[in-house]
């Protein structure tokens, strides 16, 4: 190995969770401060828990909420379209019901 080109190792470097479970390790640098570790994480407690640190799952969850809103909106501008074309026509046949008339009477 060259002299002088490699970080010095810290034996004892001091890793603190966000939880406030701390332990030692070796490492590059003396202290490491992590936000889940197995004194936490959900694979080790066995106990559901939600680890979101940039509000992933509520943008999810309300743009899925935003989604379901415009789906009825459209359902209901769709249905008071399919109403107005009905009482439009006011009982009168158009060219294409006609000749369909037509067609069928030949």
């Amino acid at each position: 190995m060259k002299a002088a080109i490699h970080p010095q190792w810290h034996d004892e470097a001091k890793v603190v969770c966000a939880c406030g479970h701390t332990f030692n390790t070796g490492s590059t640098v003396d202290s490491i401060r992590v936000e889940i570790c197995s004194n936490c994480h959900p694979f080790f407690t066995g106990q559901q828990k939600f680890i979101d640190t940039l509000g992933r799952v509520d943008k999810f969850q309300m743009a899925a909420k935003r989604a379901e809103e415009q789906k009825e909106k459209r359902a209901e501008i769709a249905k008071a379209k399919a109403e107005k074309s009905k009482s439009s026509t006011d009982g009168r046949l158009s060219l294409r019901d006609l000749l369909m008339q037509a067609r069928k009477n030949s």
